[in-house]
């Protein structure tokens, strides 16, 4: 899980927004007061900070007080960073990256030390890139700074897997709940089913969309696809070798202007409607999914295949492709099924989805879709 700390020091209203963030559920608290701190239930993390000219008074106290205490690099030293916790708060680093020897510092800890608080003063993140990827296989945690929520975003997916939490200084309340909800971010694996093919027709010339992804899909990963918001069969991207043309493992041959796709938060979206910047859901046969963004859809008017399928359950599927042999569909076990080959009795994986689509949002209405 990726981490949510707020750095609430200095605020006027530090409380407030201590008791916004518990209800939020962000995960930690840094402050370099240790009566707020202590002030803290344990349902949040309490980290406590000490700069290199924090006195021994207030060192003492923060390790009294804090679940994890980060300290300024050359306030300890590093043996004492690098011993394991003896009932004390666990110990962390806390750099300021502004220069290549900094930078090597921070790949340093973040590879060794349990805790490593970077903060990086210019607006690119290479050395946010190069950190990670010096700390790759450490078991220690890095959090990274951010100065607002887009950045935010942006950090939490540097190097695909982004760093391990960030550090956020709120302008107010409501930056607390905004940035719990950043850090829980994420796609559900869906059921898929084998879906039997009944039908194959030739309807004759419509419009086809090419959806290009900006990220490559796996072999056995495409996009749900069909007529009908009752049901999809999982489109293939151009990840397979084809003839006369190169690969192209970012698009998925889609279907007919008014196919539907699956997106993010369980809403269906036609594929006229995408655009460059859309997000769609990418799926793979065992189910898992994950975010994708749209880099552009095409549309271009071809000869179009109606292919039926139904479920076990009984649901028909209906889903409108190119009728041409590069269009390739994906079978339960990530089987490659070109469209022009399939006959009745193949199986097809896909999905059955169980509530009526209004503008993509599930609806609990009647609507019946032939």
């Amino acid at each position: 899980m990726k981490l949510a700390w707020l750095d609430i020091r200095g605020l006027d209203d530090a409380k407030v927004v201590a008791e916004e963030a518990i209800h939020a559920g962000v995960h930690g608290l840094l402050t370099d007061d240790p009566k707020l701190l202590a002030s803290l239930p344990p349902s949040v993390q309490r980290i406590g900070v000490a700069t290199r000219t924090a006195e021994d008074a207030l060192l003492d106290e923060l390790r009294g007080a804090a679940d994890v205490l980060v300290v300024e690099h050359g306030r300890i030293s590093e043996a004492e960073l690098l011993r394991p916790a003896d009932g004390g708060p666990d110990l962390g680093a806390y750099v300021t990256v502004d220069d290549h020897a900094s930078l090597e510092l921070a790949c340093s800890y973040a590879s060794r030390v349990g805790w490593t608080v970077i903060d990086f003063t210019d607006p690119t993140k290479i050395p946010l890139e190069i950190v990670l990827a010096a700390a790759d296989r450490a078991q220690g945690r890095t959090v990274t700074v951010v100065h607002d929520l887009e950045e935010a975003r942006i950090v939490l997916g540097v190097l695909e897997r982004g760093s391990d939490g960030v550090l956020l200084a709120p302008r107010g309340v409501g930056d607390a709940t905004e940035l719990a909800g950043l850090t829980r971010e994420t796609t559900p694996s869906l059921q898929l089913d084998a879906l039997e093919i009944t039908g194959i027709i030739h309807v004759g010339l419509g419009d086809r969309v090419c959806v290009d992804m900006c990220s490559h899909l796996g072999t056995d990963e495409g996009i749900l696809l069909g007529s009908y918001a009752s049901g999809m069969m999982l489109g293939c991207s151009e990840t397979h070798p084809l003839p006369y043309m190169p690969t192209r493992p970012f698009r998925v041959n889609a279907g007919a202007l008014h196919t539907y796709t699956l997106g993010p938060d369980n809403r269906t979206r036609y594929l006229s409607e995408l655009t460059s910047g859309s997000e769609v859901l990418a799926v793979r046969t065992n189910g898992e999914t994950r975010r994708v963004i749209v880099g552009r859809a095409k549309i271009e008017t071809r000869p179009m295949l109606r292919i039926d399928a139904v479920s076990a359950s009984g649901v028909n599927v209906n889903l409108i492709v190119q009728d041409d042999w590069h269009v390739r569909v994906l079978g339960p076990q990530s089987e490659v099924h070109n469209v022009t080959e399939l006959k009745r009795g193949d199986r097809v994986a896909g999905t059955t989805l169980t509530e009526p689509r209004h503008v993509g949002y599930a609806v609990r209405e009647f609507l019946l879709e032939k």
